[in-house]
């Protein structure tokens, strides 16, 4: 199966001198973010943050000697006798009874072990006969089904470092040492910009030259994806003196803004002069890339704006190849975007000059380039589950080669 692109949606890639490469794009991003400040979170909240700082038990960990079993606790020298069994220990007893010589206690998965014990049996490995234990196991070690105090973590040492993510086992391993907020790097609050005469609301009857808007619910829904909720969407006609009002409010109340829509040189397109017009710092404008040609960054004090294309494809595809990216490094997090190596399965043509970003399917270490790459086309994104990156300089792909691929979140 061959699919060619070379001329099917897209004129040449050559024309614009100004355009940079997707890595020169790549590393300006990189080099203008900027980490969010520290803040303390409740840790019953703090899931998907990174810590800020290291954490530190106040504790140890199990904070008492603990059976791993149901069973009796005994001193292992004992072992060969007929012990007396002497009262119980379940789960949140308070008091520590202890053991004397030839005695053994009856206790649950969780108790205390009581003092001079050093071994559990298990329950299958004993006989009672009134009220003395006779074991039978002849495998038994001293210290078996003996959670010792501290064994998981001592008091004072290093729980978790700065720069860890906090998952759930985190959250619990935290919560269990006895804390109830962490100090994390700040989640960024972000704006989204809409922008377009012919958009339409979901659910409202269509006229004649509009569409359905979908960019915003396309990406708050990406951005939940990746833990973000502070979302603020905005909605803007093709007007310059009302785009940057708009824009001025979102970078008051946004660490990050995301434009969709308006930033080719038409004459609706007034997203770079509003950019302008609001002293946001223009770092790049059009990628060598397809979709997303023309992709704009700039930044405002520590505040970074991305102006993206309005074709619902190059909107998606520019959000995982560079704002997602740039979500990771200002929260600290690892790239939330997994790249691998696959085997393509179909021959792909292209042109020359452009990085190609392919919708794709992966399954095992195979990957396909589905069909409906056009950039207003999202039939294809609904079904992907990656982007394979062709390179720049490369016009022809072969079934059976190794190719980047990129696995969506």
């Amino acid at each position: 199966m061959r699919i060619n692109f070379l001329n099917s949606f897209y004129h040449s890639p050559l024309a614009d001198v100004n355009m940079i490469s997707v890595d020169e794009a790549k590393k300006i991003v990189k080099d203008n973010v900027y980490v969010m400040p520290s803040v303390n979170v409740a840790l019953k909240d703090a899931a998907g943050f990174v810590l800020a700082e290291d954490v530190y038990s106040a504790i140890d960990f199990p904070p008492f000697n603990q059976s791993n079993v149901d069973g009796y606790a005994i001193a292992f020298n004992d072992a060969d006798k007929r012990l007396t069994i002497n009262g119980l220990s379940a789960a949140g007893n308070s008091v520590d009874k202890g053991l004397q010589r030839g005695q053994a206690m009856r206790i649950f998965t969780g108790a205390p072990i009581p003092a001079n014990a050093d071994t559990v049996v298990m329950q299958e490995k004993v006989v009672v006969q009134n009220g003395s234990l006779i074991i039978e196991d002849n495998k038994l070690q001293q210290g078996v089904n003996f959670r010792a105090k501290g064994k998981d973590i001592t008091k004072g040492s290093l729980a978790l470092h700065k720069n860890d993510l906090l998952t759930a086992g985190g959250v619990g391993f935290l919560t269990s040492l006895g804390l109830t907020n962490v100090r994390v790097y700040k989640k960024p609050s972000i704006s989204i910009i809409i922008t377009g005469n012919e958009l339409q609301g979901a659910g409202k009857p269509l006229q004649y030259g509009e569409v359905y808007e979908a960019n915003s619910y396309m990406l708050k829904a990406a951005l939940q994806q990746l833990q973000f909720d502070d979302v603020e969407v905005y909605y803007a006609d093709d007007n310059l003196e009302r785009l940057t009002a708009i824009l001025n409010s979102a970078l008051e109340n946004a660490d990050v803004v995301l434009l969709c829509g308006g930033i080719s040189v038409g004459d609706y397109d007034f997203v770079l002069q509003a950019a302008a017009n609001c002293g946001i710092k223009k770092l790049f404008h059009k990628v060598k890339q397809r979709p997303g040609k023309p992709l704009y960054f700039g930044k405002k004090e520590t505040k970074i704006v991305f102006g993206l294309p309005g074709n619902p494809s190059s909107v998606l595809t520019c959000f995982y190849e560079y704002v997602a990216e740039a979500l990771a490094m200002i929260t600290m997090r690892k790239n939330f975007t997994r790249i691998t190596y696959s085997t393509l399965q179909n021959d792909y043509t292209k042109v020359a000059g452009l990085t190609f970003f392919l919708k794709g399917l992966i399954e095992a270490d195979n990957v396909i380039a589905l069909d409906a790459q056009e950039s207003y086309r999202l039939s294809s994104y609904a079904k992907a589950n990656c982007l394979i990156k062709l390179d720049e300089e490369r016009t022809a792909y072969k079934s059976g080669e190794k190719v980047e691929v990129h696995i969506l979140f």
